[in-house]
């Protein structure tokens, strides 16, 4: 996770986990597991098996279903 941002353009949330080759934020990841998980069982099982160069085209795929305007800024601090 070389990225200090989430790679969904727009997004200026720090990076919270990988996808694939990439980083993605909190809401993102949490969407991205949502997305596979709409996938069916066989995607977690199959997605656990690669690596992360194989995990890329999947992550394309779930990046180009998120619209700009989903995509969440930084949270300001809790006071």
């Amino acid at each position: 996770m070389h990225d200090l941002t989430c790679m969904i353009r727009g997004c200026q949330a720090k990076v919270y986990a990988p996808a694939g080759t990439h980083s993605v934020c909190r809401a993102h990841f949490l969407s991205y597991l949502t997305w596979r998980r709409r996938k069916g069982p066989q995607m977690f099982m199959k997605y656990a098996g690669m690596t992360m160069e194989e995990r890329d085209p999947y992550v394309a795929e779930w990046a180009n279903t998120i619209r700009v305007e989903e995509a969440p800024t930084a949270s300001a601090p809790k006071a």
